[in-house]
């Protein structure tokens, strides 16, 4: 199966969301609920490194410039590239099968192909558990920094219905937060993964919420 250390040059190194650290991250909670719920590991292990992945010069690229139509289609593009690396590596249709499945159903916004085996839940919910807590307040804000975001602005109803800006509205940080990242534990899918999940969301709330505060100036 693909290593770590294989999956590193599929990766941007300056990306503050989706690079290599986000992977490493996410490598060890997956193998955490994959004890714990009983998934094949070389799977989980194999789905991980690959969710995010894309050929070492479209990498590179991608660091140079990100583009978030690019990403709104990811995990697609994630899984082709799997298909070459699996079965490079000879891996039996069936097995790669079960890792372009994880790849295709870890994406938060798109629910037309939802996680239908144990592998993909967990593997759904060990990517959305680096989105929250500690770790997922700086993801927010480096996201928003490295696209010349504002850290806050004032959120529009039909954002929080549709989850586009109107005309002239910013997507801050806690656009996101409102529209994703304070949804994220309500929609895991492991016992193991909802355990871990609370305290991480309670803190993450807490940020926010001072945060907003602060900003309003009503804190």
């Amino acid at each position: 199966m693909p290593t770590l250390e294989q999956a590193r040059q599929w990766y941007p190194a300056t990306d503050p969301t989706h690079g290599f650290d986000h992977v490493e991250r996410v490598y060890r909670l997956a193998e955490r609920l994959a004890l714990a719920e009983a998934a094949d590991l070389e799977i989980v292990r194999s789905a991980v490194l690959l969710h995010d992945a894309a050929p070492p010069s479209q990498a590179r690229e991608e660091e140079a410039e990100q583009i978030a139509a690019q990403r709104q289609n990811h995990h697609h593009a994630s899984a082709e590239f799997a298909r070459q690396v699996l079965a490079e590596e000879g891996w039996p249709e069936a097995r790669i099968a079960a890792v372009l499945h994880c790849i295709r159903a870890h994406r938060f916004r798109d629910r037309s192909q939802p996680p239908e085996t144990v592998e993909a839940r967990v593997v759904f919910d060990a990517d959305k558990l680096d989105a929250i807590g500690a770790t997922g307040v700086a993801r927010a804000i480096g996201y928003a920094q490295a696209h010349g975001q504002p850290l806050y602005a004032p959120v529009s109803d039909h954002f929080l219905h549709t989850g586009q800006p109107l005309p002239g509205e910013a997507h801050s940080a806690y656009h996101e937060y409102l529209f994703k990242l304070r949804h994220i534990q309500e929609r895991l899918l492991t016992p193991s993964g909802r355990d871990l999940a609370r305290q991480r969301h309670h803190l993450m709330v807490a940020y926010f919420t001072q945060l907003e505060g602060e900003l309003r100036g009503e804190a």
